[in-house]
């Protein structure tokens, strides 16, 4: 039997610009999807997220997936690339508006 977590990462928060999420420990999940619930806008906004590894929680590179895009609103999953290493987060960009974001990610293993 797999274990299996979800955790909140942000929670109910207006978002705009660069930011990144608050980073989660799952070295020892197989698979981990961040979901992003964006509640609602003001403007057009349309968010750029790409997500981040780490090995110790401080340093951070890109995982090399190509970027994706959240538009409108409603639940966005974003789906990490296997072999992911110790941590996990997000940074995004959001422009032309702001987001009301509720942001969790789901860990199995």
């Amino acid at each position: 039997m797999k274990l299996f977590n979800d955790s909140h990462l942000e929670v109910k928060r207006n978002f705009d610009g660069k930011f990144e999420t608050h980073p989660y420990e799952c070295g020892w999940a197989d698979e981990a999807i961040f979901f992003i619930m964006v509640e609602k806008t003001t403007g057009a906004p349309r968010m750029k997220v790409r997500v981040q590894l780490s090995q110790d929680g401080v340093h951070w590179a890109d995982d090399n997936t190509p970027e994706a895009v959240v538009e409108g609103e409603g639940l966005h999953p974003v789906k990490v690339a296997p072999n992911f290493g110790n941590y996990l987060r997000f940074k995004a960009e959001i422009e032309g508006g702001e987001m009301f974001l509720n942001v969790h990610i789901a860990c199995k293993g």
